[in-house]
């Protein structure tokens, strides 16, 4: 009897340890993630590796629950292209195209930003992992992180791997190494808080390229409000005759 207690608790263990990852990646979300159902106008500016500025564009985004999301570009190069998620099913939309196209999460936007980047603002229904331990939160200011390491759970999300550093005691997230399947580390995130002592809100992503050009992408959330689209507006095939969306 005793040595089945013993071998029961390590299994105890790393299940309350699961449970302790899972709590700290909800409260993380709800940093992005403000309601279940969101519009967030959203701008991407990319610098160049000397800081000049290289390219802006802006997106609507309506993030939607059950991993639901409908990506709209509105600056004058994209105008009229969508973007809808399904779960791990992506389809880019053309004006006056008749099909939509499968792309994957991993689709550049612009600069660095990949459509899985401004897509899919929730980690805890995606990724699982341990609480590797407390360390400091460089590059910020603040002393002192959790380190959580991540693994994706499902086939459709544009990183396998996350190694995430959030702040204490509120779980906000402060930065992020970013790996694609092959376990290569594509990008480093860092995140911008709309306040540095009391966070409620992630006001910017900056994503930092690892692996070709070095350039950097801001990822801006101008603005979000909890709104639910029409269930129409999740159908691709409804959204190839290029309705207007209003």
């Amino acid at each position: 009897m005793k040595r089945t207690f013993l071998l029961i608790l390590p299994l105890l263990a790393a299940h309350a340890m699961a449970q302790d990852v899972a709590s700290i990646l909800k409260a993380t979300d709800q940093f992005r993630m403000t309601a279940d159902n969101l519009q967030v106008d959203t701008q991407i500016n990319v610098l160049n590796a000397d800081g000049t500025p290289d390219k802006e564009r802006r997106y609507t985004v309506f993030a939607q629950a059950k991993r639901q999301s409908l990506v709209v570009m509105q600056s004058p190069a994209e105008k009229g292209q969508k973007v809808l998620m399904l779960g791990d099913d992506f389809w880019l939309l053309m004006p006056g195209s008749q099909r939509p196209l499968r792309i994957t999460p991993m689709q550049k936007l612009l600069g660095d930003a990949s459509i899985g980047d401004i897509a899919t603002m929730s980690w805890v229904d995606d990724y699982a992992g341990k609480l590797v331990g407390e360390e400091p939160c460089e590059p910020t200011a603040k002393p002192s992180c959790l380190h959580l390491s991540l693994n994706a759970t499902r086939k459709g999300v544009t990183y396998q791997r996350i190694e995430l550093w959030v702040g204490k005691p509120r779980f906000e997230p402060v930065r992020a190494d970013l790996y694609v399947l092959s376990d290569k580390l594509a990008k480093q995130a860092t995140f911008v808080m709309d306040q540095p002592t009391a966070p409620t809100t992630v006001l910017e992503m900056v994503l930092f390229d690892q692996v070709s050009n070095h350039k950097t992408t801001h990822v801006r959330y101008l603005s979000r409000k909890a709104r639910k689209v029409p269930a129409e507006w999740l159908n691709p095939m409804f959204l190839v005759r290029n309705p207007a969306l209003d």
